[in-house]
C-alpha cells in the first residue's frame, strides 16, 4: 500500500488521497483481525462487506477571545468572574475564568466527504481498463486537518464452475 498524500484544495481544504488496497475477505480477516471484529459486531456479515474505509481528523481551532466581566451575587457576597466566547460556522469556544481557573467548552462540526473513483490506465492520449481504485476525501471545515486515511477494497466473489 502506498503513503497517504495529504494536501489543501485551491479552497483551502485540507485533503487526502490514497491508493485501494485489494483484499479478500480471508485475507482480511488474516491480516485485520480487529478489523473484521469491528465489523462484525456493526451485526454485518463480512462476506457482505464491499469496502473499509478509515478516515481520522484532528481539529485545532485559535482565536483571540474578548473578555468581559460579570458580577455574581451569592448570599450578599460580591464576586467578579470573566466569561467569554467566540464562533463561526465550524466551531464555539465558550467559558468562564473565575479567580485562577478557566473552563471552557469547544465544539467543533466537520463534515468529511469521500470519492472513490478508478483511475485509468493510459497509452498516449488513449484511456482503458482500470490501473487502479483510489480515495479522495476532505474536509469542509478549515480548522481540521486530515490525519490519517485507509481504504480496504474486497475482492469480488469468483463464481464457482459447476461440473
Amino acid at each position: 500500500m502506498q503513503s497517504v498524500m495529504l494536501y489543501r484544495t485551491k479552497a483551502d481544504e485540507s485533503a487526502a488521497r490514497v491508493e485501494a488496497l485489494e483484499l479478500s475477505v480471508a485475507e482480511f480477516k488474516e491480516y485485520r483481525a480487529r478489523d473484521a471484529e469491528a465489523i462484525r459486531s456493526l451485526g454485518i456479515r463480512l462476506r457482505r462487506a464491499e469496502s473499509y474505509v478509515v478516515s481520522a481528523t484532528r481539529s485545532l481551532y485559535e482565536a483571540a477571545m474578548p473578555l468581559r466581566d460579570t458580577i455574581i451575587l451569592r448570599d450578599t457576597v460580591r464576586d467578579t468572574v470573566r466569561l467569554f466566547a467566540t464562533e463561526d460556522r465550524w466551531s464555539r469556544v465558550e467559558g468562564v475564568v473565575w479567580g485562577d481557573s478557566l473552563n471552557f467548552a469547544l465544539h467543533s462540526v466537520d463534515t468529511l466527504r469521500q470519492v472513490i473513483h478508478r483511475v485509468p490506465r493510459k497509452f498516449l492520449f488513449i484511456r482503458y481498463g482500470t490501473k487502479g481504485i483510489r480515495q479522495e476525501i476532505w474536509s469542509s471545515n478549515p480548522h481540521t486537518e486530515l490525519v490519517y486515511t485507509e481504504y480496504v477494497e474486497f475482492e469480488p466473489k469468483k463464481k464457482r464452475r459447476v461440473q
